[in-house]
């Protein structure tokens, strides 16, 4: 019996001590594995045999972690208190420095934070501080990863959460936004205005050119209409007096004709001219050209009153013979 007893207390304490040494790693851990209080190796992840009792395994994360950082109060360079706060975002690359180089990595890497973003912002004015937040992430976490690259982890990024001044200052602040909005939208309105008075002075000249291009052509039009009408009016003048000259030389040549035809004397001839002078006079006309030809016709003419000269003189004495016979009968009474 007694034996039983023994070889069951035996088996149970095998059982133990291989539960003991047998380690389960997960996938995103490492083992540091001690034996007898020194580091003997680092355990990659899966199932692990360790030697019980002798060897112990610590487990390490590797994933990517995030350290809030606690608000706090900063002075910036203009003398403006504000409150900031920060979370940073690590992930470790070697276990054993992790777990041998540093007791508390979170209260490390939080006080690091704050001091170098103390000294950032106050570093800053505050309105440099509100709109600088990419700078400042940028800073930090070059100064972070830096100061805890011996601790086996990098930073990954670091976010500012949170930069509130005083409530005075944000008080302030709002009516200089309300102010910097209204001056905006004031100058949006006015510079809308100004583009509609551009538009519509643009669009009332454009108006008034075509306008004055619809007269232009308007007035060429009717000038060129006016042109043609005296153009007609011209030609058929013109036709018309062709037609009137055609007539008159052709009644000329036919007065010719007849009087080559007739064989007319000169006496004739002086007589005729005298009677177209006449009617040339009776026109409109201010000047009469008389041709060369007129000093024979004058001659002729001349001529003419030489020959009937006598006949009008016995004509006129024997229209006075009548009254002087009557004065002498009057004179015998």
């Amino acid at each position: 019996m007694f034996t039983y007893v023994l070889l069951a207390v035996i088996a149970i304490v095998v059982v133990l001590f291989l539960v003991a040494g047998v380690k389960i790693v997960r996938p995103y851990e490492r083992g540091i594995v001690e034996r007898l209080g020194k580091y003997k190796e680092t355990k990659e992840s899966g199932l692990q045999i360790i030697v019980p009792f002798i060897d112990t395994i610590q487990r390490v994360d590797m994933r990517e972690q995030v350290v809030d950082v606690p608000p706090q109060e900063v002075i910036t360079s203009d003398n403006v208190v504000v409150s900031v706060d920060a979370v940073v975002f690590y992930e470790p690359t070697d276990p054993q420095r992790l777990v041998y180089n540093i007791a508390n990595f979170v209260l490390a890497i939080t006080k690091l934070a704050q001091t170098n973003l103390r000294n950032l912002v106050g570093d800053l004015q505050l309105d440099g501080a509100l709109t600088s937040r990419d700078r400042i992430n940028a800073a930090l976490r070059e100064i972070l990863d830096e100061a805890t690259d011996k601790w086996g982890v990098r930073v990954v990024r670091v976010e500012i959460q949170r930069i509130d001044p005083p409530p005075d200052v944000m008080a302030a602040m709002h009516e200089q936004m309300k102010a910097e909005r209204t001056r905006r939208a004031t100058v949006t309105e006015a510079e809308g205005f100004r583009e509609s008075e551009i538009t519509r002075a643009e669009g009332e000249k454009q108006s008034q050119i075509l306008e004055a291009e619809g007269q232009r052509q308007s007035a060429i039009l009717a000038a060129e209409g006016e042109a043609q009408a005296v153009r007609t009016v011209a030609e058929a003048e013109s036709y018309r007096l062709q037609t009137v000259a055609a007539g008159e030389a052709e009644a000329t040549r036919q007065v010719f004709q007849a009087i080559h035809d007739g064989d007319p004397t000169s006496d004739v001839l002086a007589v005729r001219y005298l009677e177209a002078l006449t009617q040339i006079a009776d026109g409109r006309a201010t000047k009469i050209v008389v041709p060369t030809e007129f000093s024979g016709v004058l001659g002729a003419v001349t001529g003419i009153a030489e020959a009937m000269r006598p006949i009008v003189e016995t004509d006129e004495e024997s229209e006075s013979d009548p009254a002087n016979e009557s004065k002498d009968m009057d004179s015998e009474q």
